[in-house]
């Protein structure tokens, strides 16, 4: 690591806590739809028309609802090791917020490893160095 300490890959979407981090997302005053990431404009559900949100952690456990892999490298800004390795992909459901999150797969799982249905919950994982530290992004760990 060439910096001291670690920081997020993306400012303001996930906490940085490193035993029980999560998503951080929005929820609508009115009608209680959740957002990820944040909404701050005005509600999407065409029955509401609030323009009032309070920023709320998501769940951490979910379900995978379906997942693929990601074998050719994502294009800028997306920043990847060298030499590029592929990668899996998990679209998670959050059962309370009633969504699905879509985002990689720790380190090590492939499709293979993967089933509809399968509980997984949010950790972070290190995506590079830089000079201000190591920065992390969040990724699903199937449960089990």
């Amino acid at each position: 690591m060439t910096g001291s300490s670690p920081i997020a890959a993306i400012d303001g979407w996930y906490s940085l806590d490193s035993e029980q981090p999560h998503l951080i997302g929005s929820q609508c005053q009115q009608c209680g739809t959740y957002y990820f990431p944040k909404q701050s404009s005005y509600c999407k559900n065409p029955g509401c028309d609030s323009e009032a949100f309070d920023e709320v952690p998501l769940s951490r456990e979910g379900k995978i609802w379906s997942y693929t892999n990601a074998c050719y490298q994502p294009p800028e800004p997306y920043i990847a090791a060298e030499p590029f390795v592929p990668f899996s992909i998990a679209a998670v459901e959050l059962e309370k917020e009633q969504m699905i999150i879509l985002g990689q797969t720790i380190s090590g799982i492939t499709p293979e490893d993967m089933k509809v249905g399968q509980a997984v919950e949010l950790v972070l994982e290190p995506l590079h160095d830089s000079e201000e530290g190591e920065k992390l992004i969040w990724k699903w760990r199937p449960l089990s």
